[in-house]
């Protein structure tokens, strides 16, 4: 099985909050809004679906996934 593992952009990043709403077990917003990994860059096989959905929601762009 292949692991999937994500990369954000801080400087794309505009704190949307759309990541953390898709995928709130894999992405967390800081104090000021701005995304965080919540258990590092590898995504469980099982919220793998809503990572992808959170990196597609993002209107920054700032969120990518490598396998």
């Amino acid at each position: 099985m292949t692991t999937v593992q994500v990369q954000i952009d801080r400087t794309a990043c505009q704190a949307y909050g759309n990541c953390a709403d898709e995928a709130p077990a894999v992405f967390r917003l800081d104090d000021l809004g701005y995304v965080q990994l919540v258990g590092g860059d590898e995504v469980p096989a099982d919220q793998e679906p809503a990572a992808r959905a959170a990196i597609l929601s993002c209107p920054a762009r700032a969120l990518h996934a490598t396998e």
